[in-house]
């Protein structure tokens, strides 16, 4: 890396201990020594989540045919923000239907609104009509941190910086940018 990263020094993230979609504890220090891309949503959301995430997972994708051995060296992670939903057999189903190596973490309401907390990630639920559904509105980010869990930069999965609809190629280029180095 050449330049500092756009969220070099940001007080952005910390530990975490979470379960996994195969039910398996999780901590932050198991990916110590990997880059992270983490992205919050929750599987039942209706269109935004979806999206933003088949476009970080086709651009790490593109990054990862390019960069195999680089590509290697990160972990892509789907957190939830819905745990009340987004149990371990729900994530499974979920991950497994954007990339092999998606991680998907779940914990409980406290778990989950103490990591929100650390990566500044904005989620409240909107009851709707019906006493069993329910949206919830959250920010939209995708992180790119690194070998530390540090933060590096934002991967654009809405707008790029100059106002352009996000594209896969828009996110490889990122991760290609901050990510790890080359050996």
């Amino acid at each position: 890396m050449n330049a500092e990263a756009p969220l070099a020094g940001a007080d952005i993230g910390g530990s975490f201990t979470l379960t996994n979609q195969d039910g398996e504890t999780v901590s932050d220090s198991d990916f110590a020594g990997q880059y992270r891309i983490m992205y919050f949503g929750y599987t039942y959301c209706p269109d935004v989540c979806p999206v933003d995430l088949q476009k970080m997972v086709k651009g790490f994708a593109e990054f990862e045919k390019a960069h195999p051995e680089r590509a290697a060296k990160i972990q892509p992670i789907f957190v939830t923000i819905d745990p009340a939903r987004d149990t371990p057999e729900v994530l499974k189903s979920y991950v497994n239907a954007f990339h092999p190596r998606l991680i998907g973490l779940t914990g409980s309401e406290t778990d989950i609104d103490a990591v929100r907390e650390k990566f500044a990630v904005h989620a409240e639920k909107v009851e709707d009509e019906s006493a069993t559904e329910y949206l919830v509105d959250h920010s939209r980010q995708a992180y790119l941190l690194d070998a530390a869990g540090k933060p590096l930069a934002l991967l654009s999965v809405d707008k790029t910086p100059d106002g352009q609809a996000s594209v896969p190629s828009d996110i490889a280029a990122e991760i290609d940018r901050w990510g790890p180095a080359a050996s």
